[in-house]
């Protein structure tokens, strides 16, 4: 069977495992689905060819009306993640099957992409690792602030996109080209060397690199 492109999953946390050499690995420990194929997406119809994937079984009643009847065509239960992941060979799954950890093996490369954790409002030091006014010689109540965001008359403007306070973290965030230390199939598990984005239980999606 052709594999697919990718599968979603959720960060459990770090650990470290020790390779046949025995050095230290660091690693991150990730459950991959099982997920089942929601919708088949072709080129005919949709206007590109991908399949549509659940994760982590939910009751149905959690779900808005839309998304209960979306799922309820693939008669395989209801979920709370669903994504596409492109295909070329869509005739190579059907509705209802179930995709696992074992389309991934150990020692290939990946990109996982997830949600970083969210810091809430930081200031430039910490944001942007800013250095910080002096401390004394005349400097009062500006110790941590940005300093000079602009110019005088012309153009008489901040631009856009300079480093100042606001949200840090929270964002989508992609790591290429990891690399899968080890699969346990029987567990839904897959070891990334390496950390990646966001906290435990974060959801990640997981793609095979073309």
């Amino acid at each position: 069977m052709k594999k697919i492109l990718g599968l979603v999953g959720k960060k459990l946390g770090m650990t470290r495992i020790f390779a046949e050499d025995g050095t230290v690995v660091p690693a991150t420990v990730v459950e991959v689905g099982p997920c089942p194929v929601i919708q088949k997406k072709v080129k005919e119809t949709d206007g590109y060819n991908a399949i549509q994937v659940g994760f982590e079984k939910i009751a149905s009643h959690r779900l808005t009306k839309p998304e209960r009847g979306h799922q309820l065509k693939a008669d395989c239960g209801f979920y709370r993640h669903v994504n596409e992941f492109r295909t070329e060979n869509v005739d190579a799954y059907e509705v209802g099957q179930e995709i696992t950890a074992d389309i991934f093996k150990p020692g290939e490369r990946i990109d996982v992409r997830g949600t970083s954790k969210g810091c809430g409002f930081a200031g430039p030091m910490k944001r942007w690792n800013f250095a910080g006014a002096p401390a004394s010689h005349g400097h009062e109540k500006v110790h941590r602030s940005t300093g000079g965001i602009g110019q005088c008359a012309f153009p008489g403007k901040v631009d856009k996109g300079k480093k100042m306070a606001g949200q840090m973290g929270n964002k989508n965030v992609s790591c290429l080209n990891l690399e899968v230390v080890d699969v346990r199939p029987q567990d839904n598990l897959v070891i990334i060397r390496g950390q990646i984005p966001g906290p435990k239980k974060g959801i990640v999606f997981l793609r095979k690199r073309s």
